[in-house]
């Protein structure tokens, strides 16, 4: 299973999914961009996408979430200790009030894996987040892991117009 991912204006990637009414589709808006992302075992409708390869998968996405996407540059050297180390995260959310999902995903052509989570609102995913150890510094200083500083970004299925 893959996940695709493209990014423009929120008109522009209303319209692609008014186009493929039959695909999965989901529009997350951001500060400044909204991003569509497609899971599928099939071709992607996307014409420059973001390949993914979905590590872990639990849950289903909503149209009306928050989404967290961390995203973690990972070193040649470093992607089978980054996998062996993140892609055992669903005992640490399924369990969590305000979860909805959660994808661990690997990138088919950057070294920038994602830990995409839907969840009902910003203070549902910090709670989470206070209670597990995503530490990603103290592993990148011992083993190299990261080519450069993860970063998370942050998203809702609804424009603010909406």
């Amino acid at each position: 299973m893959k996940l695709y991912m493209t990014s423009g204006t929120p008109e522009f990637m209303q319209s692609i999914k008014d186009k493929n009414p039959k695909e999965d589709l989901y529009i997350l808006h951001g500060a400044g961009n909204s991003v569509l992302i497609q899971e599928t075992s099939g071709k992607s409708v996307f014409q420059v996408p973001r390949v993914y390869e979905i590590l872990e998968t639990l849950g289903n996405f909503s149209e009306n979430g928050y989404f967290v996407l961390q995203h973690v540059p990972v070193s040649d050297e470093g992607k089978s200790i980054f996998e062996y180390q993140y892609t055992n995260l669903s005992p640490t959310v399924q369990s969590n009030p305000g979860f909805i999902a959660l994808r661990v995903l690997k990138p088919l052509k950057s070294d920038t894996y994602i830990i995409l989570s839907e969840w009902t609102g910003a203070s549902s995913y910090e709670t989470w987040e206070k209670s597990v150890t995503l530490d990603f510094t103290s592993v990148a200083d011992k083993q190299q892991l990261f080519t450069s500083a993860p970063y998370k970004s942050t998203y809702r299925s609804k424009s603010e117009e909406e």
